[in-house]
């Protein structure tokens, strides 16, 4: 693998879709590597388009507009990293050789939607899953869960990020509320909707999953430590590394990580996300790409998620080693206004072992994720406390 000078005739291009504060960690690693790096997204300002050599705003969702600005910069690779993409013409664009796709345009493919991903997992690789339904209407809803899934239920649109739209179902009360919570939090399609039996599940994990070359110059598949983490309606609250595990369990979520990610291919790292009771273990999603609950790797593993999806992009070797037990926390917007500023940082930083990451969002929403408070500690009981004592000591303030 060579990797040239960016800005010149020789550089390694990089073409990121998506530069939300994943995106930035990427753009940074990739830098480090002495990549060029052109950050794409649908507003001005995104977090990696302030670290990028070059950024562009577009509707990444227009194939013609996507092929058009690819054919612009001619990157080596492109990289996505947000669901509502044109994957159709991700799909033309590697077959025509304009650029490679990671993973691959395939794997881009199948997991923009829940309903491509969850086939392939249930009924092709015929993994354990959550009993599930699609449906295009409120009478179709209702009557997937009156005929086959019951109550309680999850709601989620088949395309969205970071939980939005995603609802628990108590009773019949609850339906059409879940409904129009769905079409409101969907990025692209807002006629359809997933239906899923809950699952009576002890924890949920992610398990990141990197291909990379090895030294045989093979693709070869590495494991992180799980990673525990809360959600409050799909989006999550706080994450740590590592979850705990029976012997029997991690093997089984190591083996279902395998399969999915063998099928969808190329290189790359994935989160895939699972629920486990015992020994028993469900799959649940997965995204081709660095996964928000990963960021407690940027204090736990002597290579984060994002430096291990920057290495096995590059076709360059991985450690997925575990440093020390660590926690991350979510700092919230907790106000609607742009340009704002954040205060008791100095504080937060006072916790033992404690980091932030403050990601540069332009505006911020109530519930918007503006930043994360990281920790470390003996255990992550220790690295939970410091984690999510750190996030409450920061407030963000209008200017």
């Amino acid at each position: 693998m060579k990797i040239g000078t960016p800005l010149s005739p020789s550089a390694t291009r990089v073409m990121l879709l998506g530069a939300g504060e994943l995106g930035k960690e990427v753009v940074i690693a990739l830098q480090r590597l002495g990549v060029e790096v052109i950050a794409v997204d649908r507003y001005a300002n995104a977090p990696g388009q302030q670290v990028a050599h070059r950024a562009h705003v577009i509707n990444m969702a227009d194939g013609a507009a996507l092929r058009a600005l690819i054919e612009q910069e001619r990157p080596h690779y492109v990289v996505p990293e947000i669901e509502a993409i044109a994957t159709d013409s991700l799909v033309q664009i590697e077959q025509d050789g304009l650029a490679q796709v990671i993973p691959t345009a395939r794997a881009a493919q199948l997991t923009m939607n829940r309903e491509g991903i969850r086939r392939l997992a249930a009924e092709t690789l015929q993994i354990a899953t959550s009993p599930y339904c699609f449906a295009e209407s409120l009478a179709e809803l209702q009557a997937a869960i009156d005929g086959r899934i019951g109550y309680p239920c999850i709601v989620k649109p088949v395309m969205s990020s970071s939980g939005k739209g995603q609802s628990k179902v108590d009773g019949p009360a609850d339906v059409k509320t879940a409904w129009d919570y769905a079409a409101s939090g969907g990025r692209v399609d807002k006629g359809k909707v997933i239906v899923e039996g809950f699952i009576d599940f002890e924890y949920e994990i992610t398990l990141l999953t990197v291909r990379a070359l090895g030294a045989s110059g093979q693709v070869e598949t590495h494991f992180c430590e799980p990673i525990g983490h809360v959600q409050v309606k799909g989006d999550y609250v706080e994450s740590w590394q590592p979850q705990p595990m029976r012997a029997a369990a991690l093997a089984q979520a190591r083996d279902i990580a395998k399969r999915v990610t063998d099928n969808l291919g190329g290189r790359g790292l994935f989160g895939v996300e699972l629920f486990v009771k015992g020994d028993q273990v469900w799959f649940s999603e997965v995204s081709p790409r660095p996964h928000d609950t990963g960021m407690v790797t940027m204090c736990t593993q002597a290579q984060n998620e994002f430096e291990l999806h920057a290495r096995a992009i590059l076709g360059l070797p991985v450690d997925t080693g575990l440093r020390a037990p660590g926690a991350s926390a979510v700092i919230y917007g907790g106000l609607e206004a742009e340009g704002i500023a954040f205060e008791g940082v100095a504080a937060a930083l006072l916790v033992p072992q404690s980091e932030l990451r403050l990601f540069g969002k332009p505006v911020s929403f109530e519930r918007r994720r503006m930043g994360v408070a990281l920790a470390n500690g003996q255990n992550t009981d220790e690295a939970r406390t410091r984690a999510k004592l750190a996030a409450s000591r920061v407030r963000t303030v209008k200017e």
